[in-house]
């Protein structure tokens, strides 16, 4: 990744997909307005909102909601979780285009752009229970010996694991999830 006229170049990855592109476009915004940080943390806090609320899912997935409901719906939705202006108005946009459906690629895109600007290397860490603060740190300083650079975590729960961790760092997966480990133990007594 370079920077090249205030832009980020090796973002090809990200611009091949819809949802790259609308983030692609949301991050030269922030990048202009200066406003990276605060954006991303609206991202995240909708993020987390959409991990909570099913009602807010089915607003973003269902195609018989309105156009025009589907955008007083979720410009509600940004007053109510507080998000920055420029959030808000993205997501107007995305409700008016009938994107919604692309908000997590969007918001993981965004994430992955902010982490590259910030020169950190972006990792998305599923666990089986949530993580605490000091779990979360001792992690991010053993990927960042890993890796050798700042690494920022992208933190989900996926009960299914029963226990431990996956790690997606670009390409690169480790997993340690008891699941993953008791289905090899179960394919080595097959055969």
């Amino acid at each position: 990744m370079e920077m090249s006229g205030g832009t980020i170049s090796g973002t090809g990855g990200i611009q091949a997909s819809l949802g790259g592109r609308y983030a692609l476009a949301l991050f030269e915004t922030a990048e202009q307005g200066r406003s990276i940080d605060t954006i991303e943390a609206s991202l995240v806090t909708l993020r987390d909102a959409l991990a909570a609320d099913k009602d807010l899912v089915a607003l973003t997935k269902s195609p018989v909601v309105a156009r025009g409901a589907a955008v007083k719906a979720i410009l509600a939705v940004a007053d109510t979780l507080g998000l920055d202006g420029v959030t808000k108005n993205f997501l107007g946009v995305l409700a008016e285009n009938r994107r919604l459906s692309a908000l997590p690629q969007i918001i993981r895109a965004f994430r992955q752009l902010a982490s590259r600007h910030r020169g950190e290397v972006a990792a998305e860490v599923t666990s089986a229970h949530p993580l605490t603060e000091g779990q979360v740190a001792e992690l991010k300083q053993q990927l960042r010996t890993r890796v050798g650079r700042e690494v920022s975590v992208d933190l989900s729960v996926d009960p299914d694991l029963l226990g431990g961790l996956v790690v997606r760092i670009g390409s690169q997966m480790i997993d340690s999830s008891i699941r993953t480990r008791l289905n090899a133990l179960a394919s080595a007594m097959k055969g």
